[in-house]
C-alpha cells in the first residue's frame, strides 16, 4: 500500500455550556486528505482543492503536514509523504475546519505506516496542529472529528478523554452566515475571569447536558444548552443571533449556540420532523437583516474519521 485515503467529519465545538470541553461530529460535510509514499524524506504538500487559494502549501503551517510530522516525531521515523487535501469544509466557519483537515490526514498516515497508534492515541498529534492553527491546542474538534459522537475533555493535564452517550434521533442543524469570524477575534472579546455565580450556572448545565444525553431525556438536554460566560460576549459578533435563536426554538429546536467561535451556529432536535422548519425560520431572520446564510442538518456522526478503502 502505497496510498491511503481518509475523511473526517465537521464538528461543533463547545456546546453552548461546554466551553473548550464539549464536542460533537456530524455527518453532513468533512475533509478528505490522501497521503502517498515518497522516496525522498520530508513532508511535501502537493495539492490543496476547496480552499479558495487561503491555505499554505509549507509543511510547518499545513495542519495536515503538522499533524504528520508529530507522529513521525513520536515515532522517530523520517519518512517521505506527499499530501493531498479536498477541503469540504468553509475556512473561519466555526465547524472544525483545520481539526478535520488534521484528523484525516493522521487517519490516513497511520494506515500508510501499518496503524502504529490506535486511534485515540493520534489525538496529541492532531492537538499540535490545532496549535498551529489556532494558537492553542484545544481537543474540543480535534476529538469528536476522531472518535465521532459527543465527547468530553475532561482534564488536559494529563489528557482524558471520554465519549458520551448518542441518543437516538438527536439531530443537528448547522447554519452558516456568510461572513468568517476568526478565531483570535472570537476569543479576544472573551473575560480572563468569571464570577462565582455564573461558574455555578455554567456548571449546572454542564452537568444537565451529560445527564440528559445519557438519560436520552431530550428536555433536559434542551433546558441545558446555556451559555453565561462566552455566548454572551460572541454573540455582539454575530449578526441576528438572538433573533435566529428565538426564532428556531419557536420552530422546535432543543436549544441554539455558536458552534466553535463562530460564525456558523448549531440547533440540536429531536428526529429530523422539525428540520424545515427551523431551517425556514432562520432563512427568514436572516433575509430580514440582508445577510445570506447556508443550512445543514445532519445525524450525530458516532463513527468519527475513518479510512476510505
Amino acid at each position: 500500500m502505497n496510498s491511503v485515503r481518509a475523511f473526517a467529519p465537521a464538528t461543533v465545538a463547545n456546546v453552548s455550556c461546554g466551553f473548550d470541553i464539549l464536542g460533537f461530529a456530524i455527518d453532513a460535510m468533512g475533509d478528505v486528505v490522501e497521503v502517498r509514499e515518497r522516496n525522498e524524506p520530508g513532508l511535501q504538500v502537493v495539492s490543496i482543492t476547496g480552499d479558495g487559494g487561503r491555505l499554505p502549501f509549507e509543511a510547518e503551517k499545513n495542519t495536515c503536514a503538522v499533524a504528520i510530522q508529530a507522529m513521525l516525531d513520536e515515532l522517530g521515523q523520517d519518512i517521505g509523504m506527499e499530501i493531498y487535501l479536498e477541503k469540504g469544509l468553509p475556512l473561519g466557519s466555526g465547524m472544525g475546519s483545520s481539526a478535520a483537515s488534521a484528523v484525516a490526514a493522521l487517519v490516513a498516515a497511520n494506515r500508510l505506516l501499518g496503524n502504529p497508534f490506535e486511534k485515540k492515541q493520534l489525538l496529541p498529534f492532531a492537538m499540535v496542529a490545532e496549535k498551529v492553527a489556532c494558537g492553542a491546542g484545544h481537543a474540543d474538534n480535534v476529538a469528536p472529528s476522531l472518535l465521532g459522537g459527543f465527547v468530553l475533555i475532561r482534564d488536559y493535564h494529563p489528557l482524558d478523554v471520554i465519549k458520551l452517550h448518542v441518543p437516538d434521533g438527536l439531530h443537528c442543524t448547522l447554519l452558516h452566515p456568510h461572513f468568517e469570524l476568526k478565531t483570535s477575534d472570537s476569543r479576544s472579546v472573551l473575560r480572563d475571569s468569571v464570577s462565582l455565580k455564573h461558574s455555578t450556572i455554567q456548571s449546572g448545565n454542564v452537568a444537565g447536558l451529560v445527564a440528559g444525553l445519557f438519560q436520552e431525556d431530550f428536555e433536559l438536554i434542551g433546558r441545558s444548552l446555556r451559555d453565561v460566560i462566552a455566548e454572551p460576549y460572541r454573540a455582539t459578533l454575530i449578526p441576528g443571533f438572538y433573533e435566529v435563536k428565538e426564532a428556531v426554538k419557536a420552530a422546535g429546536a432543543l436549544g441554539m449556540g455558536i458552534s466553535g467561535s463562530g460564525p456558523t451556529l448549531f440547533s440540536l432536535s429531536k428526529g429530523e420532523q422539525t428540520v424545515q422548519s427551523i431551517i425556514d425560520a432562520a432563512q427568514q431572520v436572516y433575509d430580514s437583516i440582508g445577510l445570506g446564510v447556508d443550512a445543514y442538518h445532519s445525524a450525530i456522526n458516532t463513527q468519527g474519521a475513518f479510512v476510505l478503502e
